[in-house]
């Protein structure tokens, strides 16, 4: 038999032998032998030690073995057809991208890969992309998880049926080698795993083994992929007990096997699992001990040798604590089954596996595997069960872990695979006991970190809450249990099982109390914190997790009749709960001072479960409601918790730190309130409904320490609260009271109607985009509950209340999004300020809520003023809850209310309009839920006996609202001035005064009698609680030590709250007598007095209205009023008080002359504004051209006058002190990105498409020079082409000018400014000191007029041939070097900074570097840049005429002149001056064809554009007008013979014949040289005694008529005609004449003075324009004899060096695809071209499409990252890309880049970065234009706002 070693054809003939004897008779001998061979080849020693060669000889033999000797491929394919594939089942790991689709999801977790999502239909579906967090796999075509709909094109079929039978000798050898081959893995774990020492962990052995295992693993996960026939082998192996036992007991002679059992049992122990042996020992000590508590639960075979096998956080924190014990006594009851306890006897190799892999924390490649099996079904079942019996053991090794993260992320991966599955769930729940087990694991896991509860009574407390500060809860450690139970919980069948069971419910709700009063916060009274804890955020995300979600899932099920009892269950063991909770920490009946926690999980459970009941259940509330006395404990939690809301936002915490108000913020916010607060209120609204009113009145007052301010007394001592705060906890407490009463939350709205008011009030206080309105509507945190965002009745909601303002775009504006906004009709009825109130997290929303609703009411002419919040009518109540309309009508209230209206109508101080507003609403929500039972008119006798105790004779408001109140007793400081008064004699008119006297003595003494006999009557049997009550109570009202001493004084009111109500109707108004009853008028108003014009108003409409409610509701009351308001004058105040009010009117007035001097102050500013933003900005008046001033009246030649924006003084620039312009010199490669194809290229997005740089401007211009460098001379060359397509160095200004000496002052302070600048000062940039816009030099501005006007007005008769010599002397005279002056020196510097802004390669295209030739093309190149650049801006052509747009933003004027001034320094030698070829008949011919070097470049090949610009710049400036236009005439002609040249190559052979001919014909008429057709067929003739035509024929023109020759001659010359034409326009002013786009060769030929006189259009010829300064013919035959002598060298050249001006296409960014996804599949997986690998962060260039890696270190060059680079390369230092994974746009500008936004938005037209959503995305048209324009116009700079340096690691 062949050895270890063996060759690779040896290993396949032993593989082959072995298949062939085992199929055989000696079968047992060759199986003897395969063992064997295994056991050697596969011994653990080879592994670790001998290193990966062993390894992969192991896996080499085990290949051959499978597959019998056969090849590997073909022994995969043959399994692969075998495969039943009904499930997909690919797993994935974190970051991947997948999809969910919740229209075919059953389960919230389906998820799908990308390949079955796009190959199912989901169209129209609401589904979404995500980025895996902790990986997942495939669902489709599992029906469990989704529906069938969904299953994609390839897991469709059924096919289990037509899948053949498997032949059995395919899979033989691997039934024989596969159990090995795991053993072996395992013996390789076991060996590799020490027990880590206590101090150091060793992780890094720990990776070290896994590293050597991987490619084992690897190989075990390829054989999962073979499909379903070898997922089944694998199955029976892993799960068989019979291999496990023969290979793995240890029982045995091989040694080896021998060590490694022992390591796995020293392993066991180590992680405190006893092996069975040890057990029945070590249960019977554990009933006494009470060690641990899984020891009790039987939990995973822990015993009481756990706490010293493990580290010491498994023993008990608090054994002292007679609490623990007694806890852990409570759990021992619940024990179950004492059969748990032999889980971990591991009977087959997936369970040792799985353990392995738990201690090992989960490797990702084990994960994989293990999860890639599950297709199987009988696996999932087996491998289920594993896992919950694995399940303590998970949760311990998670607390140990250091990376819990990664490790929960991991064990979330495989258990929403195992969970998610109902069927299976319910499964392991009846036979694993699943519930018990995590119930109690989560227990176990708490307990580790618990502390004493200082809630109450901090020195007695029994009760032990979590520490928020502790590892488990800070990092969320807890989570994957927790996510599992939520998990779990959804399942109905689950549910169910949990809410039957009494015994886990009574450890639930223990487990949930570890969570009850955590995190408390105590006031700080002296002096502010030292250091803010942040353990608020655990705090909160701990109850949301572990108490809030499991809730909302248990109430998913509890929707029927049927589940009532489920519902008495939890209350009851809540409650149970709650009284221990009170018991444990000596709850009493007052909450203690100063602390608040905002965590009541058993409240809310409570809470919750009742809602319920009421809503769902039809249960009867007092059924399950407590005693009054447990009710009044139940609500002073809550209620304390509303009071601190309003100290927190009072400021009576700022000593607390900022973590206090995040607290208060969090416990409101969208994900919490339906958890936290919404709940906390309706246990309130309950025990409020249920409870004495009186006495819940006076504790809420109390509570908000708000008593003492409630009294008649204009002075008065609050004992528990600063002055300054009152006011504030006074609004606090009337909210409270407004919220209580008026939200219908829990208490009869249905599902929808609550959804709608959601809506509305986030909707009032601003716009929302879609998915910010998704997030802030509180959903119901279970997935599974109903409301899941973007349901059908979230989006039918949304389109009835509000409208969709799609997204617009001002260019240079901020990127709007598609937002939604209130209709009108949302406003007028729906806005619920109290909803508004509740659902507010910065009270600034309040605010803007208000603004918005005055905004609507004075656009749609409703209400011109400040309205007040609108009262809005209320659903009704359920009747469980009517008794909540009882605290409206009981004496506290009304008395608290009369109290307060008498002291706003009298001036007290701290009191608000707010609180007014809150006493109005209060009185009208009690006349619109008036009980019916009084009857109104009857005064019965006992109205008059009921009146003894108190001022109201009865309860109800609608009476007590007439009961006029004649004296009141009042307690005061004897500084205050009612005590001067005489008390009025007692022998009152009215009768009831001297009952008043003393029954009124103070008003909430009263109220604290009312509390003691209540709580007598509740404390009857329990009387030392009496003995504390009493005191307290009664200490509380007599103020003890008060330093003023207070006495007794006796105000006279005889007011009732309706002659209040009158009272201050006259104040509002600030009239006397404003008040008249409108029923007088128009009896109506009592039938229908639901009037639209008392809906909206201030608070007058608000009095009105509460008045008409109460006349309408009884007519004594609407006599009363009468009577009122007959006494013509209102009775008279006290004395004190009618100065109050005149000091009130006076404040009015006061305030009203401010208002108007602010409006004043206002519009004049808004006018200097305006004026500003006229001058600084491009607004078109005509008398803002600051630095242009163009004076068209005046005919002298005026100097320019310049503003320095810095110091502000006006006058010309001069030599000494020259003015400059703000510039921004920037390097542009825009113009090379033209293409000669109209077709606009389109983003790649398949492998097929790709992008060639080939046909754009700059490629053709380079390949251009390169041929023209080749054959001529070098110098000559570089003056016939432009450089400067790509970058080329763009100027532009913002128009504003500065002494350039001021500037440099400017810059040296912002040198020294330590501010940190968006720009870098250094390179010389910086910020328009007056329009802010970016810049980075100062062109200089050339003293003396700008615009040459005089010599523009003198139209010369100077001939043709005159101006010819002029010009050429002109261009003699040398530029002499100009003297030292301050101009020039800036002049210089300019220069140097327009160079060093574009790169050397840019600048360098002369073969001998350095040559001045170089400079030279460059400087002229500069201004044909910019002049391009202008004519794109203009759309390509100069149709549009008119001033240039850039007006007075144009600075090519100044940049000329610093040009020119450059360029005269340049002599050009006689000889070669163009000029003279140009315009005189050369005599030597043959001098050239002697000289060595190369010839100069042919006239013909010249381009034209290129010859203006260096005849212009080099001669003296300023320029005269007549020789401009000579050198115009001059060069036309030269470019007409080219376009003549040009033609005549493209036309065939015959018909040049034809032209020859008709030309020769014409030739000597007069006008022959004006007429194109004689010139052609000269040019012909000419050209044809070289070998130009000789070629094979190039592309022809279609059809060669005249008018097509007319036509191709005029589009020929136009790109010159419309570069000149700007240019005279720059130099000499005047406006561009606008024309159709037919005629602008005529208009711009004559607007340059080309075409002698104006003909008609129709006898219009091109050649009319020609004026050759010398014949015709002449010119023409030497012009083309210079190509005929190049044909004779280089025939081949000639022709593709005639210039044809191919017809460019603006620059355009690529087309993007319509939807984004199209983007995203096709670059998020491609590989970089570079590197090779997948990107983390692909980005694509949007203007040559190339793909690069930003931030890649993989393509980093010289320090300089691939954005970067690209941008330098394709864009001079612009680069556009989009981010493929977050579909934004950066701009990346030179050393600093920007965000853009996104082009790409959703339906609802919002922007996805981050694809955070994953919503399908597409293109927006409008904001890629803008995109492009900014591109264009070069304005990245001016618009975006945010710029930051890139440091080149992009």
């Amino acid at each position: 038999m062949a050895g270890a070693g063996a060759s690779g054809r040896d290993k396949r003939a032993t593989a082959a032998r072995l298949k062939t004897a085992l199929g055989g008779e000696s079968g047992a001998a060759a199986a003897g032998e395969l063992r064997a061979l295994l056991e050697r080849v596969l011994a653990p020693a080879a592994g670790p030690g001998g290193g990966g060669e062993a390894a992969a000889e192991a896996l080499e033999w085990c290949r051959c073995l499978l597959s019998g000797g056969e090849p590997w491929d073909s022994f995969v394919q043959a399994v692969r057809a075998y495969d039943p594939a009904t499930l997909c089942g690919l797993v994935w790991t974190a970051n991947f991208v997948a999809y969910r689709c919740r229209t075919c999801g059953i389960s919230p977790c389906m998820s799908l890969c990308a390949e079955c999502f796009h190959q199912g239909e989901h169209a129209g579906h609401d589904y979404n992309m995500f980025r895996s967090q902790a990986g997942g796999a495939c669902d489709c075509g599992d029906s469990n998880v989704m529906r069938e709909a969904g299953f994609c094109k390839r897991h469709r079929i059924k096919s289990n049926s037509n899948v053949p039978c498997v032949p059995k000798d395919l899979l033989m050898m691997s039934e024989l080698v596969l159990p090995q081959f795991i053993f072996s893995l395992i013996q390789h774990l076991r060996e590799g795993y020490n027990e880590p020492a206590l101090d150091l962990p060793s992780e890094k052995d720990l990776h070290k083994i896994l590293q050597v295992l991987e490619p084992h693993v690897s190989f075990l996960e390829d054989l999962t992929k073979m499909g379903g026939a070898m997922r089944s082998v694998l199955t029976q192996v892993l799960t068989s007990q019979q291999f496990y036992k023969d290979l793995s007991s240890g029982v045995g002679e091989n040694a080896c096997a021998k060590k490694s059992h022992e390591k796995y049992l020293i392993a066991l122990k180590g992680s405190g699992l006893a092996f069975p042996e040890d057990k029945i020992a070590c249960g019977m000590q554990e009933q006494g001990a009470g060690t641990s508590t899984l020891a009790v639960q039987g939990l995973a075979g822990a015993t009481a040798t756990s706490g010293q096998g493990d580290s010491s956080d498994e023993e008990d924190q608090d054994g002292s604590q007679g609490v623990g014990k007694r806890k852990r006594v409570k759990l021992s009851s619940t024990t179950k089954d004492q059969s748990i306890m032999d889980v971990l006897k591991h009977k087959c190799f997936l369970e040792e596996l799985l353990f392995w892999t738990i201690k090992y924390e989960f490797p990702q490649k084990m994960v994989t595997f293990l999860l890639n099996m599950l297709p199987d079904q009988d696996y999932k079942i087996a491998f289920t069960k594993t896992f919950v019996q694995h399940y303590a053991f998970i949760m311990k090794t998670l607390k140990k872990s250091h990376e819990s993260d990664t490790m929960s992320n991991r064990i979330v991966h495989i258990s929403v695979q195992l969970f998610s599955n109902e069927e299976l769930a319910r499964q392991v729940t009846e036979e694993c006991q699943l519930l018990d087990i995590m119930v109690t694991v989560l227990l176990y896991m708490m307990e580790s970190c618990l502390i004493k509860s200082e809630l109450q009574d901090e020195e007695n407390s029994l009760h032990v809450v979590v520490n928020c500060g502790e590892a488990l809860l800070k990092n969320n450690t807890y989570w994957p249990l927790v996510s599992d139970f939520i998990n779990i919980l959804s399942h109905q069948s689950v549910a169910k099982k949990f809410l039957e069971d009494h015994g886990l419910l009574v450890t639930w709700m223990n487990f949930v109390s570890f969570f009850q009063g955590m995190n408390l916060n105590k006031r700080e009274l002296n002096e502010h914190v030292e250091f803010e804890s942040q353990t608020y955020y655990a705090a909160f995300a701990a109850e949301l997790e572990a108490c809030a979600q499991p809730m909302w899932g248990l109430l998913s099920h509890c929707k029927v009749r049927e589940t009532q009892e489920y519902t008495r269950n939890v209350v009851r063991y809540c409650l149970e709960a709650l009284q221990d909770w009170f018991d444990a920490i000596n709850f009493v009946d007052e909450p203690a001072p100063n602390q608040v926690t905002f965590h009541l999980p058993l409240h809310r459970y409570f809470a919750m479960f009742l809602s319920k009941a009421v809503k769902c259940q039809e249960l009867d509330l007092d059924t399950i409601l407590p005693d009054q006395e447990m009710l009044m404990k139940l609500m002073i939690h809550p209620l304390q918790i509303q009071a601190s809301l309003s100290e927190i936002h009072s400021n009576m915490w700022v000593r607390n730190g900022l973590q206090i108000k995040g607290q208060a913020m969090t416990y409101v916010q969208s994900h919490f309130c339906n958890s936290m607060i919404d709940p906390d209120i309706y246990l309130l609204q309950v025990c409020a409904s249920r409870l004495d009113p009186d006495y819940f009145i006076s504790s809420v007052f109390e509570r908000f320490k708000v008593v003492d301010l409630l009294t008649m007394a204009s002075q008065h001592q609050n004992t528990v609260l600063d002055s300054e705060h009152e006011r504030s906890m006074l609004e606090g407490a009337l909210t409270f009271l407004v919220l209580l009463l008026s939200l219908r939350l829990h208490l009869g709205m249905t599902d929808d109607e609550i959804l709608r008011a959601e809506m509305v009030a986030q909707l009032c206080m601003n716009d929302r985009t879609h998915s910010s309105l998704l997030d802030l509507i509180p959903e119901n945190p279970n997935p599974k509950s109903g409301i899941i965002p973007g349901s059908l009745s979230f989006e039918s909601v949304l389109s009835a209340v509000a409208d969709f303002k799609a997204p617009v775009f001002e260019p240079g504006g901020s990127m709007q999004q598609g937002m939604y906004t209130p209709k009108a009709e949302v406003w007028d009825k729906e806005f619920d300020p109290v909803m508004v109130i509740l659902r507010t997290v910065y009270r600034r929303d309040v605010q803007s809520a208000m603004d918005r609703y005055t905004a609507f009411l004075k656009q749609s002419g409703k209400f011109p003023g400040n309205p007040w919040p609108p009262y809005k009518k209320r659903t009704p109540l359920h009747p469980s809850y009517k008794g909540l309309i009882k605290l409206l009508h009981c004496k506290t209230l009304h008395i608290v209310l009369f109290t307060l209206l008498y002291k706003i109508l009298m001036d007290h101080q701290n009191l608000s309009e707010h609180v007014l507003c809150m006493v109005l609403y209060l009185i009208e929500l009690g006349l619109e839920n008036s009980p019916e039972q009084e009857s109104d008119e009857e005064e019965s006798a006992g109205g008059q006996e009921r009146c003894h105790d108190s001022w109201f004779p009865g309860s109800n408001l609608v009476s007590n609202m007439r009961h006029f109140i004649n004296y009141v007793r009042v307690r005061v400081p004897e500084t205050a001035p009612e005590v001067k008064r005489e008390p009025p004699a007692s022998t009152s008119s009215d009768g009831l005064a001297s009952s008043q006297n003393s029954g009124t003595a103070q008003v909430f003494s009263l109220v604290a009698e009312r509390r003691k006999k209540f709580q007598e009557i509740i404390n009857r049997n329990t009387s030392e609680a009496n003995q504390v009550v009493r005191p307290k109570t009664s200490m509380k009202w007599s103020a003890p030590g008060a330093t003023p001493q207070l006495t007794t004084a006796i105000l006279e009111v005889k007011e009732s709250i309706l002659s209040l109500l009158i009272k201050l109707h006259h104040k509002l108004s600030g009239k006397q007598n404003s008040y008249y009853p409108p029923w007088l008028d128009d009896v109506d108003v009592l039938i229908h007095p639901e009037i639209p014009r008392y809906s909206h108003g201030d608070g007058m409409t608000a009095v009105e209205r509460i008045l008409l409610k109460a006349a309408v509701q009884s007519r004594l009351n609407k006599r009363i009023i009468e009577e009122i308001c007959r006494k013509v004058t209102p009775p008279v105040p006290p004395k004190k008080i009618s100065s109050a009010e005149k000091k009130t009117l006076d404040k009015e007035e006061r305030r009203q002359k401010a208002r108007e001097r602010q409006q004043k102050l206002l519009a004049e500013f808004a006018s200097r504004q305006k004026s500003f933003m006229e001058t600084a900005m491009d607004v078109e008046s005509p008398d803002a051209d600051i630095a242009m001033e163009v004076a068209t009246s005046e005919q002298h030649v005026s100097e320019a006058i310049y503003d320095c924006v810095i110091c502000g003084q006006s006058g010309p620039s001069t030599e000494d002190r020259p003015t400059g312009l703000v510039v921004l010199l920037q390097a542009s490669s825009v113009l090379g990105q033209c293409r000669n194809s109209t077709e606009p290229k389109k983003l790649p997005t398949t492998e097929e498409e790709q992008i060639y740089p080939w046909d754009t401007c700059a490629a053709l211009h380079d390949v251009r020079l390169t041929t023209l460098q080749r054959y001529f001379k070098d110098s000559s060359c570089l003056q016939a082409v432009s450089i400067g397509w790509e970058g080329g160095v763009y100027v532009q200004t913002c128009g504003h000018t500065l002494h350039i000496d001021c500037h440099k002052s400017y810059m040296e302070s912002l040198r020294n400014d330590q501010v940190l600048q968006g720009f870098s000062v250094d390179k010389g940039e910086f910020t328009c000191p007056l329009c802010r816009q970016f810049a980075n030099s100062v062109l200089p501005c050339y003293p003396g007029n700008n615009v040459e006007r005089s010599l523009w007005q003198s139209h010369s008769n100077k001939c043709m041939q005159d101006l010819v010599q002029e010009v050429e002397d002109l261009q003699e005279q040398l530029g002499t070097f100009p003297s030292e002056t301050n101009l020039s020196k800036e002049m210089e510097s300019v220069m140097k900074d327009i160079k060093s802004t574009t790169q050397k390669k840019y600048t360098d295209y002369s073969k001998s570097p350095g040559s001045p030739d170089n400079d030279f093309l460059f400087m002229y190149s500069v201004a044909r840049t910019n002049l391009e650049l202008e004519l794109v801006h203009r759309g390509g052509n100069l149709c549009s005429g008119g001033a240039s747009t850039a007006g007075k933003r144009s600075c090519l004027n100044q940049l000329f002149h610093v040009l020119a001034m450059h360029m005269r320094l340049y002599s050009i030698d006689s000889a070669y001056n163009p000029w003279r070829k140009l315009t005189q008949p050369m005599q030597d011919k043959n001098s050239e064809l002697i000289s060595e070097e190369l010839p100069e470049v042919p006239v013909l090949y010249r381009d034209v554009s290129s010859l203006l610009l260096i005849q212009i710049l080099t001669m003296p400036q300023p320029l005269h007008k007549e020789h401009f236009t000579c050198i115009i005439k001059v060069l036309f002609t030269l470019l007409y013979t080219q376009g003549l040249a040009a033609l005549s190559v493209k036309c065939s052979a015959e018909d040049r014949m034809a032209w020859k001919e008709s030309g020769a014909l014409k030739k000597n008429t007069s006008t022959g040289e004006k007429s194109w057709e004689v010139l052609l067929g000269h040019v012909i003739s000419e050209l044809s005694k070289g070998k130009i035509y000789e070629e094979g024929e190039t592309d022809e023109l279609t059809v060669v008529n005249p008018d097509s020759v007319e036509c191709y001659l005029q589009q020929f010359c136009l790109p010159f005609l419309r570069i000149t034409s700007l240019l005279q326009h720059h130099l000499f002013g005047g406006d561009l004449p606008s024309c159709q786009e037919d005629e602008e060769f005529t208009v711009l030929a004559s607007c340059l003075g080309l075409l002698p006189s104006f003909q008609s259009a129709h006898q219009f010829t091109s050649a009319s324009c020609l004026d050759w300064p010398v014949p015709a013919f002449d010119m023409i035959s030497q012009w083309c004899s210079e190509l005929a002598s190049f044909a004779d060298r280089h025939s081949d050249q000639v022709k593709a060096l005639l210039i044809q001006e191919p017809k460019w296409d603006l620059p355009r960014l690529l087309q993007l695809p319509e939807n984004y996804n199209t983007i995203f599949q096709y670059y998020h997986r491609k590989t970089c071209t570079v590197c090779t690998k997948v990107p983390k962060d692909p980005a694509v260039c949007l203007v040559c499409g190339t793909f690069v890696c930003l931030k890649g270190l993989c393509c980093k060059q010289q320090s300089y990252c691939e954005c970067v680079l690209h941008s330098q390369n394709c864009g001079a230092g612009t680069g556009i890309f989009l981010l493929i994974n977050a579909s934004v746009i950066i701009i990346i500008r030179g050393h600093r880049f920007c965000l853009w936004g996104s082009v790409y938005l959703d339906a609802h037209g919002e922007e996805d970065r981050d694809l955070r959503r994953g919503k399908p995305l597409y293109i927006c048209k409008e904001r890629y234009k803008v995109l492009e324009q900014q591109w264009v116009s070069h304005t990245f700079d001016h618009i975006n706002k945010r710029w930051g340096p890139h440091y080149n690691g992009l």
